[in-house]
């Protein structure tokens, strides 16, 4: 599990600048310029220190790594591949899967106990269980 400020610093060591700016309807953003500099954008609602922000930064720490970027012309199908794509790199460094099994083994069998356990979203953590379970991320078929 990364704490968050050492997704800073990988943001920092990548070259990737993690900027204040507003968006409550989201949370973050991540731009990638023609020079292929990213840019990260949290909105300071989010900047908890805690499970939002970690799943925020890792989220878009996820767009920025992969390369998974997107328009507002590109098709909605290819647009939450990029989505997963980010989600995923969050995951394997958020919930790690050996982690997962043993945090289950100790006895955190709720998505609640395990997001606190991790340190992350309930939302995070169902994403988490389908990709390790099913092989996918979609928690709804599921939950």
């Amino acid at each position: 599990m990364y704490p968050v400020p050492d997704l800073y610093a990988l943001a920092r060591e990548k070259d990737i600048q993690v900027l204040d700016f507003p968006m409550p309807s989201n949370g973050s953003m991540s731009i990638m310029t023609e020079d292929g500099k990213c840019y990260i954008g949290l909105e300071p609602a989010v900047k908890d220190g805690a499970a939002r922000e970690r799943v925020h930064l890792s989220h878009e720490l996820g767009h920025c790594l992969t390369g998974s970027f997107y328009s507002i012309h590109t098709a909605v199908d290819s647009r939450q591949r990029h989505e997963n794509r980010a989600d995923k790199w969050a995951i394997h460094r958020l919930v790690p899967l050996d982690q997962l099994d043993d945090a289950i083994a100790q006895g955190h069998t709720e998505l609640w106990d395990l997001a606190d356990h991790f340190g992350v979203t309930e939302a995070l953590i169902r994403k988490a269980v389908c990709l390790y379970v099913h092989g996918n991320l979609a928690d709804q078929l599921y939950f």
